[in-house]
């Protein structure tokens, strides 16, 4: 009987050492190793290229809340066509030798104003990445947002899968940080429709 358990012990510690490092490399947050099962470790191990780092998404205070009044009005609540706001934001990471890759998500928020007409509103969305204090990536996207009739407002995801950072040892540099927010009006910007 002794010999069967300590194979079973054996066999036992050797996957969860396996486990331990799969996790430890797929994660710079340590809780995630806990979520980690055997099959998904598996196919994480064969992946060739495991990101460490994968920059945070920080919406930009100053530039979270974009509004556009009637007629060229500015400052008065009475124009005002509406109000569309930036809120929670998640990111995924996918990595090759050369490029970190990151798609950004961004929940928003768009309320119409006193003098809201339905239809089709086109909002201006940068997202740019710093390092340090120097911009290495930058673009601006006009992204359509149906606005409904009535005064309830909608609600709408912010899709930009695009943002490439030039890849190191462990993924992006730490002093990498990725943000979002509304371009200052008049900025050059993408069509993109949602």
């Amino acid at each position: 009987g002794i010999r069967r358990v300590s194979g079973n012990f054996l066999r036992l510690s050797a996957a969860m050492s396996l486990l331990a490092v799969v996790a430890g490399c797929n994660s710079s947050n340590p809780s995630d190793s806990l979520a980690v099962n055997p099959p998904a470790a598996q196919a994480n191990a064969v992946t060739p290229v495991v990101q460490a780092n994968c920059p945070t998404v920080t919406v930009l205070d100053a530039n979270a809340v974009h509004r556009v009044y009637a007629g060229g009005a500015k400052d008065d609540p009475q124009k005002l066509a509406y109000q569309v706001s930036l809120s929670d934001t998640t990111r995924s990471c996918t990595a090759n030798e050369s490029t970190l890759t990151v798609n950004v998500l961004a929940q928003g928020r768009l309320v119409p104003g006193p003098m809201a007409k339905p239809g089709r509103v086109t909002v201006p969305i940068r997202v740019t990445v710093k390092d340090g204090d120097g911009e290495i990536f930058g673009e601006t996207t006009n992204f359509a947002i149906d606005l409904p009739a009535g005064a309830a407002g909608t609600q709408f995801i912010f899709n930009y899968d695009h943002v490439a950072i030039p890849n190191g040892p462990g993924g992006a540099p730490r002093s990498v940080s990725v943000y979002i927010g509304f371009a200052e009006q008049g900025a050059k910007a993408k069509t993109k429709r949602r």
